[in-house]
């Protein structure tokens, strides 16, 4: 390969909450014992070292001395346009249709604050991703789950007729809707989308739809933007991305809004900027610059193919190894979420012994309950392989045994 994947980076002391803030209480997981040294695998940030173009884009820029207030840049607005053609295939894409995000939970907000009020109901689907429960309940709205479900196959499905009930019953008329899918990592296909779309237009619902893990498809797969199923889709759908998950640059901050429909994106619009903090900075702005550059496509496709091998190896090991432990091989993403509830009855063990049991050998898995997984464990694969395998070989000598 032309990037390196392969170099275990010593990130502690330099900022990094995947693994300074272990042992730090709250929701992380606690340092490990003596004699182990930790393996990073519960905050969805990478192991891999970034993208040399990003770090030349913000080094060429930190050379001019001066930082004032300043204007995004055409050639931010370009970068965007280039990158979701080349990577999405998507199709009249204009400046006018994009804007800044200091994240996609901020932008998230915004459109809740223009579309609902405080004790609104908004429709998720669960197993749900920790930020959006956090941010839907911080903004006062309350959180109605329709579940997905597991088929035959070992593949998560959305329950269409569920969907429907649950938004007719609470009068919904906001939804979120993550593609692909955290934490499950499902990659949507054609006819669920559209299937999802029809019942959100049969309810009028504005559907926020997060793709920030949209770059990150395991071979096989391929990525569908929501706006692209139709022309309701595209006039319904408020799409918040970000070169964070796809690049690791969730420390600079800046995600960004494709928003077609103009009586949508002026009431978002209106609603970001009142907080007067939704401002881009001037490196984010050069890190996407860099990262949307021709070698971020390179970059970007060496990534999947490594996940892609990550997840292969690590769904084969806890197949052959740890029965009772249910995992539904992702599409994308590079997350795990493993349903350990056959496993703690066959043991008569607790998901919180279980967790623990990882922590202590240096496996720094997240709990899973926060993602709406009773006796789930969600784990991040974006490492080394040989870190991937190391974190394995200790749950099976230590933990599953």
């Amino acid at each position: 390969m032309k990037y390196d994947f392969i170099s275990i980076i010593d990130r502690r002391g330099k900022d990094a909450l995947a693994v300074d803030g272990l042992g730090g209480g709250g929701s992380a997981p606690d340092a490990p014992k003596e004699g182990f040294d930790a393996i990073p695998m519960w905050v969805a940030d990478m192991n891999f070292p970034v993208l040399p173009a990003i770090q030349e884009a913000i080094t060429e820029r930190v050379k001019h001395p001066a930082f004032g207030y300043f204007q995004p840049a055409d050639a931010y607005f370009d970068a965007i346009i280039d990158w979701q053609r080349k990577r999405n295939g998507v199709t009249g894409l204009t400046r006018e249709s994009i804007g800044y995000e200091n994240g996609v939970l901020g932008g998230l907000v915004s459109v809740l604050e223009a579309f609902s009020a405080p004790g609104d109901a908004v429709l998720l689907h669960s197993p749900t991703y920790i930020g959006f429960t956090g941010s839907i309940s911080n903004s006062g709205r309350r959180i109605v789950h329709s579940p997905l479900k597991l088929d035959e196959s070992g593949v998560w499905r959305m329950d269409y007729a569920d969907m429907d009930a649950k938004i007719r019953e609470n009068k919904i008329h906001v939804a979120v809707f993550c593609n692909p899918f955290n934490p499950c990592g499902r990659v949507w296909e054609r006819e669920e989308l559209e299937q999802a779309m029809e019942v959100y237009r049969a309810n009028d619902c504005v559907v926020i739809s997060d793709e920030i893990w949209s770059d990150i498809i395991l071979k096989g797969n391929r990525h569908i933007p929501l706006q692209s199923v139709s022309e309701d889709a595209r006039n319904r759908t408020i799409a918040l991305y970000a070169p964070s998950k796809t690049f690791n640059l969730a420390g600079l901050i800046g995600a960004y809004h494709i928003i077609y429909n103009s009586y949508l994106r002026e009431r978002v619009e209106a609603q970001s900027s009142k907080s007067h903090y939704n401002s881009m900075n001037v490196l984010s702005m050069h890190a996407l610059i860099g990262a949307y550059g021709v070698s971020g496509h390179e970059w970007v496709d060496e990534l999947c193919e490594v996940i892609t091998g990550n997840a292969d190896y690590a769904c084969e090991f806890i197949r052959e190894h740890f029965p009772g432990v249910q995992v539904a091989k992702p599409q994308g993403t590079y997350m795990l979420f493993l349903d350990c509830t056959e496993w703690l009855r066959a043991h008569d063990r607790t998901i919180d012994e279980l967790e623990k049991a990882g922590w202590d050998v240096g496996v720094a898995w997240q709990d899973g309950r926060m993602f709406h997984g009773p006796n789930a464990i969600r784990m991040n694969l974006a490492l080394p392989l040989s870190r991937v395998k190391e974190a394995l070989k200790r749950l099976e000598d230590y933990v599953f045994c």
